[in-house]
């Protein structure tokens, strides 16, 4: 999966750690990730979190996607931030999933973010 994940590599996250409805991902906040204030872009917060949530939706041998996902922007961040996400799962009922995913900065929470995931048997497994 981290080798098919082209949006994830050219944004620059990286896979950290993954376990059974678990896993971790960092990146570091450059110059091309920066808004119009100077801070981290909310869309590359979301593409760092959604990527935990897909590596630990995937950790159970059984190929998932997201069915939708919210998340919550706590303060922003600036440049040169060394990010690290880490996705729970919560629930894991027949096909669906729940996930929770903090974004931190250091030891400050800047993003909360809950997913729900579908397995989807049909799929071809990342490869």
């Amino acid at each position: 999966m981290l080798r098919a994940d082209a949006a994830g590599r050219e944004a620059g996250v990286s896979l950290l750690d993954v376990g059974p409805g678990r896993a971790v991902v960092g990146m570091t906040v450059q110059a091309r990730h920066v808004n119009g204030h100077g801070i981290c872009h909310g869309g590359y917060l979301f593409l760092l979190a959604d990527a935990a949530l897909a590596y630990a939706s995937n950790s159970h041998g059984v190929s998932a996607v997201a069915s939708g996902a919210d998340i919550a922007f706590l303060r922003p961040v600036p440049l040169g931030a060394q990010l690290v996400a880490e996705a729970t799962e919560r629930a894991r009922t027949g096909r669906s999933g729940l996930y929770d995913v903090t974004v931190r900065n250091g030891d400050q929470a800047v993003a909360e973010f809950r997913g729900r995931t579908r397995q989807v048997p049909g799929l071809p497994p990342p490869s």
